[in-house]
């Protein structure tokens, strides 16, 4: 039997096939015209509307990792300029979180929260003069990006303000000695949820106007 010569695969085609296994996986997780998945967008938009305020907890501690991935999800939101001006400080521990809960009036549900995420404007980072206040929004949008990420991990949280209310924002400055620069816009108590608390529909047509206001 004559044997035939076995050809060496060249490190040129190695390359080749990896690459065509990308893209393979490529099409196969994005529709044609370069958006994902119908049944992932589905999963997002559900946890969107899944996203309830949550104030009882169960006693399951939440690990540091997991408040990391909601703080990584805070930092990935909108913000003017890419000014970032916002800080996070996370509290797990029980004896903070517990003197915050007996000085918040609207935050009492921190005293069985196993840990909490306090929202900040960093000025000293912020846009100067009159733009000084888009801190408040790109806050804003972190914190909803830190909720719907609970949400989306199995958490519970809700977001309780201290911005612009004079007495509770000295009460999370005094208690965490946040510097001069740093604004505590909210505290945001986090927990696994107890199931007590649902999602509200409140899809609303008349809120929704076309091209005008008329």
């Amino acid at each position: 039997m004559n044997k035939r010569p076995v050809k060496k695969i060249g490190v040129a085609n190695i390359v080749n096939i990896l690459l065509a296994i990308c893209v393979l996986i490529l099409v196969i997780n994005f529709n044609v015209d370069g958006t994902k998945d119908m049944s992932e967008n589905s999963s997002i938009l559900e946890v969107i509307h899944q996203r309830k305020s949550v104030r009882n907890y169960t006693d399951k501690k939440v690990s540091e990792e997991q408040l990391e991935t909601l703080v990584r999800a805070g930092m990935a939101a909108p913000t003017a300029v890419n000014k970032q001006p916002w800080s996070f400080v996370v509290v797990n521990d029980r004896e903070i979180l517990d003197k915050l809960g007996n000085e918040l009036p609207y935050a009492k549900m921190l005293k069985g929260a196993p840990a909490a995420v306090i929202v900040c404007g960093d000025l000293s980072k912020a846009l100067e003069g009159w733009e000084q206040e888009f801190w408040i929004q790109d806050c804003s949008a972190a914190t909803e990006n830190i909720l719907i990420a609970a949400e989306a991990i199995g958490l519970g949280a809700v977001w309780t303000a201290a911005y612009p209310a004079k007495d509770r924002m000295k009460t999370v400055i005094d208690i965490l000695n946040l510097p001069k620069h740093i604004i505590p816009l909210n505290v945001i108590p986090v927990g696994y949820p107890k199931g007590v608390e649902k999602p509200k529909d409140k899809w609303k047509p008349e809120n929704l106007k076309w091209n005008s206001w008329q």
